[in-house]
């Protein structure tokens, strides 16, 4: 790879996590929102709702699609953000950096609070689900802005790609639409970076026992088919742009060597944003020219243009543990969880990230999952579904899931902010041998309707 390449690489992504500084956590959930009724999300009821909420706690309007509709704002004081994600019927919640938990989960409530008060004048609701109960009754539109116009056009570009790469795509390219996650920044130090990518991937097959929590009936053989989607459509053109790194990294310069092998698929030019088939940022930057689209306010037109050394900002990944140019990991692969629970992923990894060392060595030594002859992506791939592998024991799965959930309670003891509370609804998850996916469809095939798990998964 090019010197200059490697540096950019290097000092984007890897000189962040040398610097002295606080210790953080960054808390970002997405939420469905549901019409009770059975009715297709109206934008304007979703908009209204958010300029009220806006003007009640004091945000500033940030953000505004192309009509001139609100699509995000910002608390100055603190950094909350509210936003919609990709469309209106999907509402999301970031918080400014925060030293415990209990203050995000104080705001997140008092937040939600609100809204769910707003929506209930319209029969309808924020719940907590990792794929929009009404995915098949929504209009399922992007926000028509530069970017998720931009996102959408290029993940319905899958069809003229289907023969330039070894993944067969699903037919669901709206799926950002309708899925919602739960994610978490962790501030990183450089001496443990490739520690935490490396033992958190050998968690993922744990985590998708404990959070599964987005079931869509065309896939319904999943319990958390949010990651599936992203790994079968366009954002997987590259796999080395999406899930699990499909090997343990050795060390930072083999980090930076699987960074330069991610593609890029996206820039913008005079304001405006381009998309084009995936390329490896190596090859990115050695060709003179490019050929991609982009939206001129009427309609797509080609665009041959070169490339620039700043179109490095703009390569987007989706990794489950996704370094950052902020010198945090995002973990990514969590669904968004009933919002009752909904610390239970930050905890869950902040905890975790206290004990990375006790963590490490009971996930190398694991002979519960890992003596099967099967790797951290095909595990990861098969706990998310609703039969489990024959050759699993439950109860030794039961016990490691407990085991592990001690250490991230050890973890959060050492804060010292008496955070551990927030685990007990993972540890009855463990004892139960289900996840918020499970309970639901199981409660499903006895009869209760799906409508009294969206209010149950509203429910604070």
């Amino acid at each position: 790879m090019n010197e200059n390449i490697r540096k950019a690489i290097y000092d984007k992504y890897i000189a962040p996590t040398k610097k002295e500084r606080p210790d953080y956590i960054g808390v970002e959930i997405e939420m469905p929102v549901v019409d009770l009724g059975g009715k297709p999300v109206d934008e304007n009821i979703s908009i209204s709702v958010a300029e009220k909420f806006t003007e009640h706690f004091g945000f500033a309007p940030e953000g505004h699609d192309s009509y001139g509709s609100l699509t995000s704002a910002k608390h100055s004081p603190n950094g909350d953000i509210l936003s919609f994600d990709c469309c209106y019927s999907n509402l999301e919640l970031s918080f400014g950096k925060a030293v415990s938990l209990f203050e995000v989960k104080e705001r997140f409530e008092k937040y939600c609070k609100f809204l769910n008060s707003e929506f209930s004048k319209y029969n309808y609701t924020l719940t907590g689900m990792g794929v929009n109960p009404h995915a098949d009754i929504n209009h399922n539109k992007p926000i028509q802005n530069e970017r998720y116009r931009m996102l959408y056009h290029y993940l319905h570009s899958y069809p003229r790609h289907t023969k330039e790469v070894d993944i067969r795509f699903h037919d669901r390219p709206d799926f950002g639409t309708f899925t919602s996650a739960s994610q978490v920044q962790l501030d990183v130090r450089h001496d443990e970076l490739t520690d935490v990518i490396n033992v958190f991937g050998m968690l993922e097959p744990y985590k998708a026992l404990l959070f599964a929590n987005s079931y869509l009936p065309d896939y319904p053989q999943f319990l958390c088919v949010r990651n599936m989607l992203w790994e079968y459509s366009m954002q997987g053109y590259n796999p080395h742009n999406v899930g699990m790194f499909a090997q343990k990294l050795s060390g930072i310069e083999e980090l930076v060597d699987y960074i330069g092998t991610q593609s890029i698929y996206c820039t913008m030019r005079d304001g405006k944003y381009v998309d084009f088939t995936p390329v490896t940022i190596d090859e990115y930057f050695s060709r003179s020219s490019i050929e991609g689209e982009y939206y001129d306010g009427e309609s797509y037109r080609r665009i041959s243009f070169s490339p620039e050394s700043n179109d490095i900002e703009y390569l987007r990944t989706f990794k489950f543990e996704d370094l950052t140019f902020r010198g945090t990991i995002e973990y990514r692969s969590s669904c968004c969880q009933p919002l009752s629970e909904a610390m239970t992923v930050a905890a869950f990894h902040t905890g975790l990230k206290e004990q990375l060392y006790e963590l490490k060595e009971l996930l190398e030594n694991d002979r519960i999952i890992y003596s099967h002859g099967f790797n951290a992506i095909e595990l990861q791939n098969m706990l998310s579904k609703r039969k489990l592998p024959d050759f699993l024991d439950e109860t030794e799965v039961e016990k490691q899931l407990i085991n592990i959930l001690d250490i991230a309670a050890v973890g959060l003891k050492k804060r010292g902010l008496g955070e551990e509370v927030l685990l007990a609804p993972l540890y009855e998850r463990a004892e139960r041998h289900t996840n918020p996916a499970r309970t639901m469809l199981e409660g499903i095939s006895k009869g209760i309707p799906i409508t009294n798990y969206i209010e149950q998964y509203a429910a604070i």
